[in-house]
C-alpha cells in the first residue's frame, strides 16, 4: 500500500520494525535500513539494476533480510517541486512494489539528497571521487530515510 504522505505512512507502520529505504536510480537501487525502533537509517546495499524482475526480487529479498516493516522510497522532484520523468518512474516502480509487498510504502522527497551526501563524502569522510561514487547511492538512500525517520518521530512528540 503506498500511503497518501508520512503521517498515513506512520500510522500504519507497526510499532517496532526496521524500515528500508531506498534511492531508486536509473543505474543503482540504493538501500538503506533503519533500527528497529527506527530512531537511525544506515546505508545497507547498493543493487545494480539489471531488469524488473530483478531489481524487485534483490529490494523484496533485502526487505524480507532485515524483517522490514515498511519502506521510504525517494521521490525526485524537480527544484520548483514539479515531477519529471525520473518521478514517474519511481512512482511506477512503487506500485510494482506495492504490489508485491504487502508493506506500507510512502514517497518521500529526495531533492538535494545526492548533493547532501556528495558534500558530506568530500569534506568530512575525505573520499576520492572513485570511491565517492561507490557509496553515494546508498548513502542517499540513508539520507532519504533518516530524513522521514525524523519526521515520524517529531510526529510522536
Amino acid at each position: 500500500m503506498i500511503c497518501a504522505d508520512i503521517e498515513a505512512f506512520a500510522a500504519a507502520l507497526p510499532e517496532f520494525g526496521a524500515v528500508l529505504g531506498l534511492d531508486f536510480g536509473q543505474r543503482t537501487v540504493g538501500v538503506a535500513v533503519s533500527d528497529v525502533t527506527r530512531a537511525i537509517a544506515s546505508p545497507l546495499l547498493l543493487i545494480e539494476r539489471r531488469n524488473r524482475e530483478a531489481d524487485m526480487a534483490e529490494v523484496l529479498k533485502a526487505a524480507s533480510g532485515r524483517e522490514a516493516v515498511g519502506a521510504v522510497i525517494g521521490l525526485p522532484l524537480q527544484m520548483d517541486g514539479a515531477e519529471g520523468e525520473r518521478a514517474e518512474i519511481t512512482r511506477k516502480f512503487a506500485e510494482r512494489l506495492a504490489a508485491a509487498w504487502d508493506a506500507p510504502l510512502v514517497l518521500w522527497d529526495e531533492r538535494l539528497s545526492t548533493a547532501g551526501v556528495e558534500r558530506l563524502l568530500i569534506g568530512e569522510a575525505d573520499l576520492t571521487r572513485r570511491r565517492r561514487k561507490q557509496v553515494v547511492d546508498k548513502s542517499a538512500a540513508a539520507f532519504i530515510l533518516q530524513g522521514a525517520l525524523d519526521r515520524i518521530g517529531n510526529l510522536r512528540r
